[in-house]
């Protein structure tokens, strides 16, 4: 059965609507394309994405320049060691006017929610965003509350920072679609960061090109992606490499696999294409998969083992063929 008029209009406008986000950011991101195309594949994907790199690189701004790209509420959260779970989730408050209590939104309740440093704030903190990043649901007191749509949280790390920090856990980690880094920018594009006046939010400049129509034309888009046999057993020979080396103890999980597949198809949406090639799976292998597996000898996931899961990921796609 051919594919109707109607749905072939409306990946066109996800794929228009996608690039207009990504010229969007690039305006004030400039000289970082590819972490600016995963950061709106995770958007495209429904996804939550994990940006570890050292200060001042332009975490805080991508986030910003992403929500405000797509009109979305933004929050930013710092996390810091004496932050409470009711500090994200909110709480209920007994109003003395009413004599009942009464319940009060924390920021989790946004488009796009800025998790800043997330592993300065203690375990129990953090695993307040867990029901959140999963369900797209918080619950206080028994009684749930629905957040809004799209809901994205964008967190950021030092990974060469350890002190009075908290490494998040393999269950938080497994919550974010793709972990990218920003790194230096180039010479020509730090001259401009550095020669702009520093209290100036170059966020602000950016004008909505989004909207609730384009939001639902990307999420079916996504989910409509093609993906030929031969391309799924390539990506399946890759995740069964990771249960089977010995450089690794924890392979990619099933929940794992699936989130790389959903992240590729993003990918190849974000390209401009309706069908996945091998490069889709290439490109995001690395964000979609390292945070998901420990290297032997190294539970925790700081800076070297972050890099170690990398160069193992990649060395076992070099060792997997790619189908013609």
């Amino acid at each position: 059965m051919g594919v109707s008029v109607e749905a072939k209009h409306r990946a066109s406008d996800a794929k228009a609507a996608l690039r207009r986000i990504e010229g969007a950011v690039a305006q004030v991101i400039q000289g970082k394309p590819e972490a600016i195309r995963l950061a709106v594949t995770t958007f495209a994907a429904g996804g939550h994405l994990l940006i570890e790199d050292v200060p001042g690189v332009g975490k805080t701004t991508l986030a910003r320049a992403l929500a405000k790209a797509v009109g979305g509420s933004f929050r930013r959260i710092q996390f810091t060691s004496d932050l409470l779970p009711s500090d994200i989730l909110g709480s209920n408050v007994f109003n003395q006017r009413t004599g009942a209590f009464e319940f009060r939104p924390g920021p989790i309740f946004a488009n796009l929610v800025l998790a800043d440093e997330i592993n300065r704030t203690t375990p129990r903190t953090q695993s307040a965003l867990l029901e959140a990043m999963s369900e797209r649901k918080i619950s206080i007191d028994g009684e749930s509350h629905e957040l809004g749509s799209p809901f994205m949280v964008i967190a950021t790390q030092n990974p060469i920072e350890h002190f009075g920090t908290y490494p998040l856990p393999e269950s938080q980690m497994d919550r974010f679609l793709l972990r990218i880094r920003l790194g230096y920018p180039a010479p020509q594009d730090e001259r401009r960061v550095v020669l702009a006046d520093p209290f100036e939010d170059v966020a602000d400049e950016i004008e909505p090109v989004l909207d609730a129509v384009d939001l639902k034309a990307i999420l079916l888009a996504v989910k409509r992606v093609r993906v030929e046999e031969s391309l799924f057993g390539y990506a399946e020979q890759v995740v069964g490499e990771t249960r089977q080396s010995n450089l690794l103890q924890l392979g990619v999980s099933p929940r794992g696999f699936q989130a790389w597949l959903r992240a590729a198809k993003a990918y190849a949406q974000v390209s401009g294409r309706d069908f996945l090639v091998p490069d889709d799976l290439k490109e995001t292998a690395l964000s979609a998969l390292s945070h998901r597996v420990v290297p032997t000898g190294g539970g925790d996931f700081d800076g070297h083992t972050q890099r170690e899961s990398e160069r193992v990921i990649a060395y076992l796609l070099e060792r997997v063929p790619v189908p013609m």
